[in-house]
């Protein structure tokens, strides 16, 4: 929610083996609404598409991120050769308290609000497995964001009900990443919803990792992607023999 993109920086030297990253960012005191950020996030992807138009396109959306990127990918499935979403927070509409948190943060005192962060800091990540530069890059991306950008951020969450003929005209390969141990969104049980409605989509589940799981020393974002890869391309040939 942070919007940096700085938080996607320990999977990048990995990734670069096989893709050129492009990464979103969110000017800190953006409060656009869904259609906005959209429209931005298409205009930019457009640029891209532009430069090559037969390169293939993969579009990895994580926690308010996911939300996104998903709702990129209803827009304009056709553009992408891949979804990917990680702890998407589309779960948060299974979390009362979290929802309530988008008024209730807006009544925070100024000078409480960047300890109130510090108090969710075990809840977005399983710490153990993070080395210590990473989560005080956590720390400041989640602090760098002004209380009344993570309020409107927070509504915007609470906001997001696509529907599903929305979700079905995504008919792009899903893979929906969940971590078994997050402790701030049900995404296991959201991950289950996402693949039973989307066309075409596949649910890895990291049983022990946070929620912020690409931080994780032991999260090896290309290497999922990899082997969710030739897990299709093998279905595609036993049904392609059958």
């Amino acid at each position: 929610m942070d919007g940096t993109g700085q938080l996607f920086t320990v999977q990048i030297p990995r990734l670069m083996d096989a893709f050129e990253i492009r990464c979103l960012t969110i000017p800190q005191t953006d409060q656009s609404n869904w259609e906005t950020l959209v429209k931005k996030t298409i205009d930019l992807i457009e640029i891209e598409r532009k430069t090559n138009p037969k390169r293939e396109i993969y579009l990895c959306g994580e926690s308010f991120g996911g939300c996104l990127a998903l709702l990129v990918a209803i827009f304009a499935p056709h553009w992408f050769s891949r979804l990917i979403l990680v702890n998407p927070a589309s779960s948060i509409k299974q979390q009362p308290w979290l929802q309530w948190g988008s008024y209730l943060t807006q009544w925070l005192p100024d000078w409480f609000y960047p300890s109130s962060i510090v108090g969710l800091l075990p809840f977005l990540g399983a710490l153990g497995r993070i080395e210590a530069s990473e989560r005080q890059a956590l720390l400041t991306a989640m602090k760098s964001v002004p209380q009344g950008t993570s309020v409107w951020r927070l509504e915007l969450l609470r906001l997001f009900k696509p529907s599903k003929s929305d979700l079905n005209r995504v008919n792009i390969p899903v893979l929906v990443i969940a971590s078994g141990a997050d402790r701030l969104l049900p995404s296991v049980l959201e991950a289950r919803f996402l693949t039973q409605t989307l066309p075409n989509a596949q649910m890895v589940v990291l049983p022990d990792s946070g929620h912020a799981c690409l931080l994780e020393r032991d999260t090896d974002l290309y290497t999922i992607i990899q082997a969710y890869s030739v897990a299709e391309e093998c279905d595609r040939r036993v049904q392609y023999q059958s």
